[in-house]
């Protein structure tokens, strides 16, 4: 199967207005790292002196023992105490505007395009489902690389179930579902021509 290296014309040809410039630089960093922050389940937690499982006793008297003063077990300053500023659930969310989204997006695909990473094949598909058959169609498009991004409009059941053990590193994502992490993140991208109209019609709404 060939594929062609996605150039900034062809790219504008298929709606998708490159940055050149350093425009948008800051807005992919804030939405890669509020996506970071929103996929963390935030429930830590530790127990403070209130909730430990243990008396609130006075251990022993105040005076007269040569020990120090102690007023109960649940000390922090003591072994199974409580913690003291340690986590408690909460929640890490961060809220990113559509038009920063938008733009984040917008400027990872075309720092990958001006990069040379995307190339752009007809369509893509196995003719059986097997992981050897995946990667020897992945590596013949993209070459001998870690990680490989393939994005379609849609995929077959067989080429989902050949790319199903090595998603890790050959990930199949629909043009709808791909986002501004999943660009950044693999060494090269392969995109199918009707998933390219998809992905400047994103950018264009």
């Amino acid at each position: 199967m060939s594929a062609t290296i996605l150039t900034a014309e062809a790219a504008k040809k298929a709606n998708i207005d490159i940055i050149t410039d350093g425009k948008g630089t800051q807005a992919v960093h804030d939405v890669v790292v509020a996506m970071r922050a929103n996929r963390r389940s935030g429930t830590a937690s530790v127990k403070t002196k209130a909730t430990v499982n243990l008396s609130g006793k006075k251990p022993w008297k105040q005076k007269g023992t040569g020990r120090a003063r102690a007023g109960y077990a649940s000390s922090p300053v003591w072994v199974g105490g409580g913690v003291v500023h340690g986590p408690h659930p909460r929640s890490y969310a961060k809220r990113t505007p559509k038009a920063v989204k938008r733009l984040a997006f917008r400027k990872a695909l075309s720092a990958r395009i001006l990069s040379g990473d995307v190339l752009v094949v007809e369509s893509f598909g196995v003719t059986e489902g097997k992981t050897k058959a995946f990667l020897t169609l992945v590596n013949g498009i993209a070459g001998d690389v870690r990680k490989t991004l393939i994005v379609a409009v849609s995929f077959d059941k067989l080429t989902n179930q050949a790319a199903n053990n090595v998603h890790h590193t050959r990930r199949l994502m629909t043009a709808a579902e791909v986002n501004t992490e999943n660009f950044l993140a693999f060494d090269k991208i392969i995109i199918t021509k009707d998933a390219l109209e998809a992905l400047g019609q994103r950018i264009t709404a």
